[in-house]
């Protein structure tokens, strides 16, 4: 784990400045609130807003993310009233809640900008359960919305906005379809019954803080789709919450609520949490719930009790998330992961034709692009194999199978990083061997894909052409692939 994350690559450094921007957004947002006069209440809403403002957007463009930026409030305010006025009517604010989430869920249909204003609307509920929000404290807490979400796109739009200088990164949509068959319709459905199931326990547990549980419940769905994925998450959500309450004795409880520096390392915090959300969910969790425990403490109410009743309903929540996905419109980690490796080698394919038209003298062809949405599907193969390799997985066959897959597309990206590099020499010649290798690349993939039998790798003697020897490299790999994908299970997931 400690591996994964500080020696996980950062291309760019694009963790790193992500990391560092949000720290400078939501620092300045907190100090906007207390410029503006601010109750604590008010600048610790703020920072939240500024937060998920910075955390939650990520439209493939700016501009797409400078909309949805500015719809955030829009779509939380009004969720933010309904939580400050149903506050002492326990009835229909759960049931209320209970809608939030679904169609917070339901909303992920359409795009990065449903998934962004669905979080944002169901964390906006939250945080007025946390702060205990009544009708008197709602002009102070839009105030602190308005103000925090501006400063946070001040930051991220004009101060530091690196993005302008990147190109827009692939954003595969995901699988479609209608009704029940849309994997968001029945993610909306598992996530409305998983809560249900962790408000009713949370209550019986704690009536104050029961919302712990539907939270985890809700993150736990977050950027999952099979029932394999989100047990995986549950039980990583579970163990940063465990670290994270340890580390919590051993520095919240010191600090005692000390204004500057509890600051300092509730900035090192949303520093830990931006930086390592995308290569461990443990780290990410651990750094929530310290930042929680810190807070807690500027509040008053941390107590070793309060940290006990934060990992039981952690485990509720992520109990309601495991019930929800095992029971209730299941999706297999199986049809998942096979739509996902289908349209990688799909892209595979594509980007072998459009390095081949480059090579053969065809300007117009560009492959670049193809290769940074491989990239972007081979992580969503990861993240759907992530149950399968996942060192607790009993089923060692396959586990190598889930390994021997990954390794595989792993070449098949090396392969074709290395023959758009060798297409994008304005010296590069056409070579006519290229035409039958392509070929062959071709009716592999349409095999895998299709259910027909992969021609053998045709074993050449080797060649110092580039391309050709790319080519060479990416037949085999894609050959080898039919083993793994064609066990005798039927897959390295059947069954998952």
């Amino acid at each position: 784990m400690l591996k994964r994350v500080f020696v996980s690559p950062d291309p760019g450094r694009s963790r790193l400045r992500f990391a560092a921007r949000a720290v400078l957004g939501i620092g300045l947002a907190v100090a906007a609130c207390g410029v503006a006069g601010t109750s604590l209440v008010g600048a610790i809403t703020g920072g939240l807003a500024a937060l998920l403002a910075l955390f939650t957007v990520t439209d493939a463009t700016v501009r797409g993310q400078a909309v949805t930026t500015a719809l955030l409030p829009v779509v939380g305010l009004p969720v933010l009233t309904a939580a400050a006025a149903l506050h002492d009517l326990p009835v229909a604010r759960d049931l209320t809640f209970l809608a939030v989430v679904g169609a917070g869920v339901y909303a992920r249909r359409w795009g990065p900008r449903g998934h962004s204003l669905g979080v944002f609307a169901f964390m906006t509920f939250f945080i007025a359960q946390f702060l205990h929000a009544t009708t008197d404290r709602l002009p102070e807490m839009y105030a602190a919305v308005l103000l925090s979400v501006a400063t946070a796109a001040a930051v991220r739009f004009g101060l530091w906005c690196y993005e302008r200088r990147l190109p827009p990164p692939a954003a595969p949509a995901p699988p479609v379809g209608t009704g029940l068959a849309r994997i968001t319709t029945r993610q909306a459905v598992q996530a409305t019954a998983g809560a249900g199931f962790a408000l009713v326990v949370g209550q019986l547990v704690s009536d104050q803080r029961w919302y712990w549980a539907v939270g985890a419940t809700w993150w736990v769905f977050v950027n999952t789709t099979s029932r394999g994925e989100t047990l995986v998450r549950g039980f990583r959500r579970v163990l940063g919450t465990v670290v994270g309450i340890g580390l919590g004795f051993l520095i919240a409880f010191p600090l005692a609520g000390a204004a500057v520096p509890t600051a300092v390392l509730a900035a090192a915090c949303v520093f830990g949490i931006f930086y390592t959300a995308a290569v461990s969910y443990t780290w990410m969790m651990l750094c929530v719930t310290l930042l929680a425990e810190l807070l807690y403490g500027l509040l008053g109410f941390l107590s070793p009790g309060l940290l006990a009743l934060r990992l039981v309903e952690t485990g509720v929540g992520a109990l309601g998330a495991a019930l929800a996905v095992l029971f209730v419109l299941p999706v297999t980690t199986h049809a998942v992961t096979d739509a996902w490796i289908q349209r990688a080698l799909r892209c595979v394919h594509a980007c072998t034709a459009e390095a081949a038209a480059r090579l053969a003298g065809n300007e117009g062809a560009d492959p670049a692009h193809r290769v940074a949405e491989l990239e972007q599907l081979l992580g969503r193969v990861r993240l759907s194999l992530s149950p399968l390799v996942h060192p607790l997985n009993p089923m060692r066959g396959r586990k190598r199978r889930a390994r021997r897959v990954l390794a595989l597309l792993d070449d098949c990206a090396r392969e074709i990083r290395g023959l758009v590099a060798v297409a994008a020499d304005p010296e590069a010649s056409h070579d006519a061997r290229l035409a039958a290798a392509c070929w062959r690349v071709e009716t592999a993939v349409e095999a895998l894909t299709g259910g027909g039998r992969v021609p053998a790798h045709a074993q050449g003697a080797h060649t110092a052409e580039p391309a050709l020897a790319h080519l060479h490299g990416l037949e085999r790999a894609l050959t080898e692939l039919a083993a793994p994908l064609r066990a005798p299970s039927g897959s390295p997931l059947a069954g998952a």
